[in-house]
């Protein structure tokens, strides 16, 4: 079953900023792909995991993935929507975005799709 997420990014710089792992693209679009890109496959986690002091302690289940996932992006003034549409769990969406956009980033909403 799939879940929509309503995400916002209000500083999409200070998002940029966020970290090793930090989103690198400008604009929505971008954004969005990079976000699907890290739901979807497992590029990212395996990046992040193979950094942590024991890769071989980090929970397997923080590296799922979901090849059906879809996140759109909106420019709404100054702030970045996200659409994300995925079977992941709240906790891995979470701890991507975390990756992806330190804490730049605020949930909206949340609602069965």
């Amino acid at each position: 079953m799939s879940t929509r997420y309503l995400i916002r990014i209000p500083d999409a710089g200070k998002a940029r900023a966020s970290g090793a792992y930090a989103l690198q693209s400008q604009g929505p679009e971008g954004i969005a792909a990079e976000l699907q890109d890290a739901l979807r496959g497992d590029a990212l986690f395996a990046r992040w995991r193979a950094d942590q002091p024991e890769p071989d302690d980090v929970d397997p289940s923080l590296g799922i993935t979901d090849a059906d996932a879809r996140v759109v992006g909106e420019q709404r003034d100054l702030d970045i929507d996200l659409t994300v549409d995925t079977s992941i769990s709240s906790t891995v969406l979470k701890h991507r975005l975390r990756l992806l956009a330190g804490s730049a980033w605020e949930l909206r909403d949340v609602r069965a799709a």
